[in-house]
């Protein structure tokens, strides 16, 4: 796991690189592609990704398979974390789904987000 601007270093005895990503302000454009080609699933908590045409392009373009948090459920830190508690089982089974998706989660629901 790892965010952007993430240094990087040891977990656990086991150095984790840092992330390629140095900052959360990269355009949605430059970030999907490079994350997609490392095989990693994304989680966001920007729920507006979900409307934008030029980043849901970015997903179908390059097969990203994309958690996007959203509403008042995540608006702080503890929230988010509890997003991810709640939907824990749905975000794992998508690990093994290929992509591109996108799915909108809160506590209560996980979604399917259309990409046309």
């Amino acid at each position: 796991m790892t965010y952007p601007g993430d240094p990087g270093g040891p977990v656990h005895k086991r150095k984790r690189p840092a992330c390629p990503i140095t900052t959360p302000k990269t355009p949605d454009e430059v970030w999907i592609p490079e994350v997609t080609h490392r095989g990693w699933l994304i989680i966001t908590r920007d729920s507006k990704i979900q409307i934008r045409r030029r980043e849901i392009q970015a997903v179908r373009e390059h097969g990203a398979r994309m958690i996007a948090f959203g509403g008042v459920d995540a608006i702080s830190t503890f929230a988010q974390l509890e997003i991810l508690m709640c939907q824990w089982r749905n975000i794992e089974a998508r690990l093994d789904e290929d992509g591109p998706f996108i799915y909108a989660a809160n506590r209560t629901s996980f979604r399917p987000v259309p990409l046309g």
